[in-house]
């Protein structure tokens, strides 16, 4: 781990410092200094207009009652690349242009989803139906079924003398869905 942390905080410091000097050489100060500026900008601008669609499908997958797995994962993606892009250099602007367009964010995140599948654990209650049946969408009106998949919080939400689902659940890596661990 302390390899890894080394290399990012001090090895591509000094590859883009150096692609930065080399650039400098070839094009002069003011032109890499104009590169360094005009990527800041367009960063910020491409950051803050996919931020702001992020949340708002995170916003409606909540809504629709869905987890919203791949919404989070673009958050925390379009977040890293603002970071990038605050970076001055070639090779962080050019990965966080990467992580800003959706096609970018796809690829990276079939990537990581690749990676890490089922390392991840969940533990919850109020995914699908209890044990004891399906649960109820309004504690005032019983009768009323809510759909099996469906996203709710807290114990309001749990029928009388259930203990909702609970356990261990295992994130999916293709789709996000949570399923049952062994």
């Amino acid at each position: 781990m302390f390899a890894k942390l080394l290399f990012l905080f001090i090895v591509i410091p000094f590859v883009e410092l150096s692609l930065l000097l080399r650039m400098s050489e070839a094009t002069g100060w003011q032109t890499t200094l104009t590169v360094v500026i005009v990527t800041g900008l367009i960063g910020s601008y491409l950051a803050r207009r996919e931020g702001i669609a992020a949340l708002q499908r995170f916003r409606q997958a909540l809504a629709e009652g869905r987890m919203p797995g791949r919404e989070i994962q673009d958050g925390l993606m379009i977040a890293f690349a603002a970071a990038l892009l605050l970076t001055p250099g070639l090779l962080t602007d050019a990965t966080g242009f990467l992580l800003l367009t959706p096609l970018g964010r796809s690829w990276i995140g079939g990537l990581l989803r690749k990676r890490f599948a089922g390392q991840f654990q969940v533990q919850g209650s109020g995914f699908g139906q209890s044990p004891n049946g399906p649960a109820t969408a309004n504690p005032n009106r019983p009768n009323e079924p809510r759909q099996a998949d469906s996203w709710h919080t807290g114990p309001s939400h749990q029928p009388a003398g259930s203990s909702g689902t609970g356990g261990n659940y295992t994130i999916d890596a293709p789709s996000f869905s949570p399923k049952k661990a062994r």
